[in-house]
């Protein structure tokens, strides 16, 4: 058997995952798939023939690190998906302006403000709402994201040396929710809708988001294709993240190094995974 590693973190205690689903079609096709955490300076990389990031939710809190221990994988024999650079470029949200600069719509940001009530209220008349998200551009699973119709002073400490960004709070989160578009290797495979909890409006599961499979319209579908197009290359795996505005679906995250690929969510999904893991390492 061939050996893949699937990089964690230490503790997963609290969160959701499914990559175990995709174990046994890996098998199929010759991969001894293992769980390593991302943190244990033990583990030789030589070792696989693949490393692939999945559940490392904890990298946000120390990324220089986490880009060493990927460097490290990087050098070694080990193939690592994503790729390094997809990583560093995926890393900080500023992705999104590039994004944007490349034609996907995107949700109006502001990028590199200062935190303070007068800069709060420019904030509230630049984007003209009342309600506002503010999060670090360095950011995983909604840690030290929040939703703002007042300047709160509490949250300077948060962000006196955290680079961050404002958006304004998306009403369709919750009257509709957020939809997620999964891709291996480029081709579609399933898709989800993602609500928060009542009195919430983050969607992650650890903070109650109620998970629906769906089958993506037309229109989310053309969206998130287009979005996937502008990657540049195709990836092993890409979560495309969107919210409807008034002028259809714009981008809220582009999920190209830990995302969370529900597997349970569409039965289909493990296997095509597999295969275009497979199909990547066989055309080295």
């Amino acid at each position: 058997m061939r050996r893949v590693c699937f990089l964690s973190t230490d503790d997963l205690e609290g969160y959701t995952f499914d990559d175990d689903l995709a174990v046994g079609p890996l098998a199929d096709l010759g991969w001894q798939a293992e769980t390593v955490s991302w943190r244990d300076p033990a583990v030789d990389w030589n070792a696989f023939e693949a490393v692939v990031i999945r559940t490392t939710w904890d990298y946000q809190r120390d990324p220089e690190l986490f880009l060493s221990v990927l460097g490290d994988i990087d050098s070694s024999s080990a193939r690592l998906e994503n790729p390094l650079r997809i990583v560093r470029w995926n890393l900080n949200k500023r992705y999104l302006k590039e994004m944007e600069e490349r034609g996907c719509p995107i949700v109006p940001t502001i990028w590199g403000p200062e935190y303070s009530a007068e800069s709060f209220k420019q904030w509230i008349d630049l984007l003209a709402v009342n309600e506002l998200i503010v999060k670090p551009e360095v950011s995983a699973t909604a840690e030290n994201t929040f939703r703002l119709s007042s300047f709160d002073p509490a949250l300077q400490a948060v962000f006196e040396k955290r680079p961050f960004l404002v958006q304004p709070f998306m009403p369709s989160i919750v009257t509709e929710g957020e939809y997620s578009l999964f891709y291996f290797n480029g081709k579609f495979s399933h898709a989800i809708n993602k609500r928060p909890a009542d009195r919430d409006f983050r969607v992650q599961e650890e903070h109650g988001g109620i998970i629906t499979a769906v089958e993506p319209n037309q229109t989310l579908r053309r969206a998130g294709d287009a979005a996937v197009g502008l990657i540049g290359e195709e990836l092993l795996y890409a979560r495309v993240d969107l919210v409807r505005d008034r002028d259809g679906f714009a981008l809220m995250e582009l999920e190209l190094i830990e995302p969370a690929l529900y597997f349970r969510m569409d039965t289909r999904a493990p296997y095509l995974f597999a295969e275009e893991f497979d199909r990547r390492m066989n055309e080295l």
